[in-house]
């Protein structure tokens, strides 16, 4: 694929800035679902995405779960990964060495056991070549008998004031669905320190073998993922831009240009793509040119122009 702006005709539309990171279009993809980006580097301009958000990193390296991790469902997937990655010190000295030269917005997503585990994580991250470090608050917090992290507004928090103290980059947080109130969570890290907002993240599902009579995945649940959740996606990430003064990344079922367009006029300032990855790796690019010509086509003249105007009808 050619890597130059003369392809891409209405991209000087899309240029947008998140807390201060320069982005040439304002769709990212989601970690978990595009690897480190390189996987992708054959079919898509890494350049010309608004950020990568790298597969979740954590302290040390992780193997992940036993058993099936992966289950397709009506309109999406379940998996329970488990986090399996190499670990911070290989990402820092064989991964973001190797992937630099892509010219991407690397965005770090880290998880830990610990309000130290995200606080450590986020120092070592403090180098050239990592723009934005994304929170998953939606580990269990060992330290505190399996409390969920992203459930408990105060624990919440306290990791993100624990990365935002030390940390030199942009921090995002990034909100479990699978809570009482979105909005009290988002007020929350809002309070503690986060730039950003990235939501949603999966839905907890499950899925029985009817044969073999027991659960398909072998964590028993998984995240729920993919078209099935979109509308759940829009309606929380509408929740939360009406109440925060920061941005919002929305996420969740995305596939398409005209579902990019939904999440802006809810209130996204940004979009990432997550399963949709896997059935269409170019579906990024196809949503950048979409978005693009939506915006010409309507004579409007940035991305800004979209964001938030399904308010004005409510």
């Amino acid at each position: 694929m050619p890597h130059n702006d003369t392809t891409y005709p209405y991209d000087d539309l899309l240029r947008t800035n998140i807390a201060g990171i320069e982005m040439r279009t304002p769709v990212l993809t989601a970690s978990g679902t595009f690897g480190f980006g390189e996987e992708f580097a054959d079919f898509v301009d890494l350049a010309r995405l608004g950020g990568v958000m790298v597969k979740g990193t954590t302290l040390a390296p992780r193997r992940g779960n036993d058993g099936v991790r992966i289950a397709e469902t009506p309109q999406g997937m379940l998996n329970c990964i488990g986090l399996e990655n190499p670990g911070v010190d290989h990402f820092l000295t064989e991964i973001l060495p190797r992937i630099q030269p892509y010219g991407m917005n690397v965005i770090v997503n880290i998880s830990g056991g610990s309000v130290e585990d995200y606080a450590e994580l986020a120092t070592r991250l403090n180098v050239d070549g990592v723009v934005a470090l994304e929170i998953n608050i939606s580990c269990p917090n060992v330290k505190e008998g399996g409390i969920v992290f992203g459930t408990d507004p105060r624990a919440a928090a306290d990791v993100v004031r624990a990365v935002s103290a030390v940390s030199e980059k942009p921090v995002i947080a990034k909100l479990s669905p699978n809570v009482t109130s979105i909005t009290e969570m988002a007020l929350a890290v809002e309070a503690a320190g986060a730039d950003v907002i990235s939501l949603i993240n999966t839905l907890i599902g499950m899925q029985i073998d009817i044969n073999r009579r027991r659960p398909v995945l072998g964590n028993r649940t998984g995240g729920l993922s993919g078209p099935a959740v979109k509308p759940v996606a829009v309606r929380m990430v509408w929740d939360v831009a009406h109440v925060v003064q920061i941005p919002v990344i929305g996420m969740g079922g995305i596939a398409s240009w005209q579902d990019a367009v939904e999440f802006f006029l809810a209130g996204a300032s940004a979009v990432a793509v997550g399963t949709a990855n896997f059935i269409d790796p170019m579906v990024t690019m196809k949503i950048c040119d979409g978005l693009g010509r939506y915006l010409h086509e309507n004579q409007i003249s940035n991305i800004e122009g979209i964001i938030a105007k399904a308010w004005e009808y409510a």
